[in-house]
């Protein structure tokens, strides 16, 4: 390890040449982020903002799976479980990085290889250069963990064009790499095998000099083709309509996305096209952080179904998550605006709305 460099919980910071790298370094965890983890990104990101050697900044995840899984949630478990408060503080931390990432003055190139999941998705999806491969598998799974989109994925979801954010958002389907550039999650394709060689390069070279040698065309994934009916279903004004719409259109991947939608959380479903859909109307990122921030706190404080979901999907793995209501009719409007509508956080806010 070179005087350049140093390594903390869970993070690798390196600096090569004119390029600051983060290393997410948890690869039996799928790099999933702590706390910890994300006071380090952020004290390396305000190191080199005025550092006149550091040009860009290289993000990327070790143990050759995945950028970052999101997350610790296991963590968030235990917190949630034993009425903690250390969650909250953790989101405010990963929220405002999130900001961060998005307004960061240098380019900020990501390297989505792998699963980049949840709060993966929050510290690449932001970035001004985010690169996929092959192996790449883009995902805001929350409402299969009785949660909603946060780290500004409502954001990012609310921008795809069309309903293609919102059937992501619901359904909490993983994409590949055209897929995620189709969404606006990504912007290039590299194969896997050439990011080494890409890395190297940036040390001594600007991004957008050396990116064009190594970027191919993405391809075409399966949401082109999906379109159609995604548009058509995921219009409808309540998530029971969408779901009608999808067990009633005729191909097979609507009735697949409507099985997948009913096993998710029945208050996470409405509370998350409540939230993408006013995501839309806020517009800044900030702003929907700030919302996020709020859902977020409110799930941790009153939805059982976060404890549960985690259990059923995380802890002790039997898949079979008993959801509390069971089932979106009993999921009413006054329930969704406890958390859309919540006035008010543990602590001092984001601070971000007026960003």
């Amino acid at each position: 390890m070179t005087a350049s460099e140093s390594e903390h919980g869970g993070v690798r910071v390196a600096r090569t040449g004119r390029t600051g790298r983060i290393t997410l370094d948890r690869p039996r965890a799928l790099n999933a982020l702590t706390h910890s983890m994300v006071r380090e990104i952020a004290a390396a990101l305000d190191a080199w903002e005025h550092d006149p050697e550091v040009t860009q900044v290289l993000v990327d995840g070790a143990g050759g799976r995945g950028l970052c899984a999101g997350g610790d949630v296991r963590a968030i478990h235990r917190d949630a479980a034993g009425g903690g408060t250390g969650t909250v503080a953790f989101w405010r931390d990963e929220y405002r990085l999130n900001a961060r990432v998005a307004r960061y003055p240098k380019p900020y190139v990501a390297f989505m290889d792998g699963i980049v999941m949840g709060g993966g998705v929050g510290i690449s999806a932001h970035g001004g250069v985010r690169v996929v491969t092959e192996r790449s598998r883009v995902a805001m799974p929350e409402t299969g963990i009785g949660f909603v989109p946060d780290v500004g994925g409502t954001h990012l979801l609310g921008r795809a064009p069309g309903e293609l954010g919102l059937h992501l958002a619901l359904t909490g389907d993983a994409v590949g790499a055209a897929d995620a550039v189709l969404c606006g999650l990504a912007d290039q394709f590299v194969p896997s095998a050439r990011l080494p060689e890409l890395a190297r390069d940036l040390a001594g070279a600007d991004v957008h000099e050396v990116l064009p040698e190594y970027a191919e065309p993405a391809g075409t994934g399966e949401l082109a083709s999906a379109r159609a009916w995604i548009d058509a279903c995921y219009c409808a004004p309540t998530a029971e309509e969408i779901v009608d719409r999808l067990l009633g259109h005729g191909d097979p991947a609507a009735k697949e996305a409507a099985e997948t939608i009913l096993g998710r959380s029945p208050t996470a479903v409405k509370v998350t096209l409540a939230s993408v859909r006013r995501a839309r109307a806020l517009g800044t990122l900030e702003r929907v952080l700030e919302q996020e921030f709020r859902v977020s706190c409110a799930a941790l404080a009153g939805l059982p179904d976060l404890v549960e979901g985690i259990r059923a999907q995380v802890i002790d793995k039997d898949r079979r998550p008993r959801w509390n209501p069971a089932s979106l009719t009993e999921v009413d409007a006054t329930a969704v605006a406890r958390f859309t509508e919540a006035p008010e956080v543990p602590g001092p806010p984001l601070g971000l709305a007026g960003a």
